[in-house]
């Protein structure tokens, strides 16, 4: 008689093992979650007899997107053998129990990620049948070296891929505050939302030879993630018709409205929303990321090494598209760029926030780190971009009538200062400016002056010329010591919200003849992108010094003046000053005079967290 053919009965694809060996057990242990590079087991049972070698072969089917094809690494089809070969998919097996097997099957480190479909192939005593033996997902293995995204410290592998809780740093260099953020990772569904997000996001690569396999890629992914976030979480001055972006504290719910509102824009996020969200959806596909914040960041790119600020003879800002934010935020994510030749994971910037250029809006990275810090901006994405965030200079402007403008001063300090991210382990704030800057004299300074330019060249040491910045010789800053005044202007507390801000001024004459000084003030809303709204408090004051003299004066901004105002983020208190004698016509401000800007905190998220105890 002839031999039966093998059926075969129940399929165990041991799930909980296999969650737990992958470090995906925190997305729950009912669904086949597993990282590339790491080998996964599950059994095969048979109804009728036991497995031979002789009579019977399996082979298997993996399948993943719309169109699965071998020619693009999107589906494979491999045999079951006797090892595993761990240069491409391949399964093995041994005899587990009586009619049973334990199967064991490789997803090679170069295997797309996303959602999979295994169906086995039987074939036994000439005939053959299919099993589909369902879906399984397939992320990215930082715990596997030879993944790109491989991070070989286990304690920053728990904080930038397992941890799904982070602090959030805002506010002025000075007085940096923090929130807490739930990037929820591992909350039901945002797997599946993750990978839809990829999904929608696959028209966004023009390359028609990568244009179904690029999931393979941590760079390109991480790409589409920062292409798509931009695109679905917009920035708006005007929350009415959606939610303010304070208002967030954490990515779930940001995530689960545009899944459910059918992959529509949710409103509205700022640059630390974004960031975050995007951090939620690099760490659940197993790319271990972080949120950055960076304190003073240029919005525009037009002029990527200039910011200019114009302001009007009370201090009012009146230009604000190409200003300052005072904090911004983007994402790093950790990896390997085989498109540089680099062997080894470092930390690599991808910002979602669109960036104003000449030609439109777009969104920086990955660009590496280091080469941000040794000015190499012609290897990766956007470069250049990243590198005039964190060393852009600022310019401001007194405006004197529709065409006409005086300068007031010209200030290299203040971008990219206090950059900081959440501590390993703990909610401390980590500074990490210098993964960005070189400490203050690294660098060779050269000025040649000339009539009409001061030529700056910086070198940087073992390095080639990397930026030559032309600045007009009017930009030159005056100083107030010219003038002979000195004066500290500072907050003589931390702003809180409901009490007022008190502001504390040293003035001290440094002639021998008195000087009559005139000051105007004013605070002025700013919002989350940096751009200003509102006078909604102003004060003017007149001092007298004698020869030699100094004097202590406080301001105060009323509790009930600016409490009204509900989408503060912080406020800018611009100063213009100057002696009596070198007050010109119309009450404006000579150009000997200093102009000082001092920016100070009044943060809305307090009023907001305490609201929804969040503390």
């Amino acid at each position: 008689s002839f031999p039966a053919a093998i059926a075969t009965g129940d399929v165990d694809l041991n799930c909980p093992h296999n969650c737990n060996n992958h470090n995906t057990h925190f997305f729950g242990t009912d669904k086949q979650i597993v990282r590339r590079g790491q080998a996964f087991n599950f059994y095969v049972n048979f109804q009728n007899r036991e497995w031979d070698d002789s009579r019977d072969t399996i082979s298997f089917t993996v399948e993943t997107g719309l169109r699965p094809c071998e020619s693009n690494g999107t589906k494979c089809n491999f045999s079951l053998g006797k090892w595993i070969d761990h240069s491409c998919w391949s399964a093995c097996y041994k005899p587990h129990q009586k009619k049973c097997m334990n199967i064991t099957l490789f997803p090679p480190t170069n295997a797309c990620i996303g959602r999979h479909i295994l169906n086995m192939h039987v074939t036994s005593c000439n005939r053959t049948y299919d099993r589909c033996l369902g879906d399984f997902y397939i992320l990215f293995n930082p715990w596997c070296a030879d993944d790109p995204v491989y991070m070989y410290n286990e304690a920053h592998r728990k904080e930038y891929v397992l941890n799904e809780q982070g602090m959030l740093y805002q506010g002025v260099h000075k007085y940096i505050t923090s929130r807490p953020w739930h990037f929820g990772q591992f909350e039901d569904g945002i797997l599946d939302i993750c990978l839809k997000l990829l999904d929608m996001g696959a028209n966004y690569h023009h390359d028609s030879n990568r244009e179904s396999n690029w999931r393979n890629d941590p760079v390109h992914v991480s790409m589409v993630v920062n292409h798509m976030v931009s695109e679905w979480l917009p920035q708006n001055n005007d929350y009415l018709q959606g939610a303010k972006p304070l208002s967030w504290n954490g990515s779930v719910p940001i995530l689960q409205q545009w899944y459910k509102g059918r992959c529509r824009p949710v409103r509205y996020g700022d640059s630390a929303s974004l960031a975050s969200v995007m951090c939620t959806v690099m760490r659940c596909l197993g790319i271990p990321s972080r949120v950055v914040t960076n304190f003073y960041s240029p919005q525009r790119a037009e002029n990527a090494l200039v910011v200019n600020e114009l302001f009007d003879c009370t201090g009012k800002t009146l230009r604000g598209k190409d200003s300052l934010w005072s904090y911004h935020c983007w994402n790093e994510s950790w990896m390997a760029r085989r498109d540089l030749n680099q062997c080894c994971g470092d930390w690599q910037c991808l910002d979602p926030t669109p960036l104003e250029t000449g030609r439109g809006s777009i969104c920086c990275g990955p660009t590496w780190v280091r080469s941000i810090k040794d000015g190499d901006l012609d290897l990766d994405y956007d470069g250049h971009h990243m590198f005039s965030r964190l060393n852009a200079s600022c310019v401001g402007w007194l405006s004197q009538g529709s065409v006409s403008k005086t300068k007031l001063h010209y200030d290299t300090w203040p971008c990219g200062q206090y950059i900081s991210t959440k501590c390993i382990g703990s909610d401390l704030r980590e500074d990490i400016t210098r993964a960005y800057k070189y400490e203050l004299g690294m660098d060779q300074r050269l000025y040649l002056d000339s009539q009409e330019f001061e030529i700056l060249i910086i070198r940087n040491i073992n390095k080639h010329i990397l930026l030559i910045v032309k600045v007009p010789t009017s930009l030159r800053s005056p100083f107030l010591s010219d003038a002979g005044i000195a004066m500290r202007l500072k907050m003589a507390n931390c702003p809180v919200y409901g009490q007022d801000v008190c502001l504390q001024w040293v003035l001290e004459n440094l002639r021998k003849e008195p000087k009559n000084l005139n000051f105007n003030l004013c605070a002025q809303v700013m919002t989350c992108n940096g751009c200003p709204l509102d006078q909604f408090w102003k004060d003017n004051m007149n001092v007298i010094l004698g020869p030699r003299e100094g004097k202590k004066h406080w301001s105060y901004l009323i509790h009930s003046c600016w409490s009204k105002v509900n989408t503060i983020l912080n406020q800018q208190i611009h100063c213009l000053y100057g002696s009596g004698w070198l007050v010109g016509p119309a009450g404006l401000i000579s150009t000997r005079a200093k102009f000082q800007r001092l920016e100070i905190l009044v943060s809305i998220q307090k009023f907001i967290t305490v609201k929804s105890s969040v503390h």
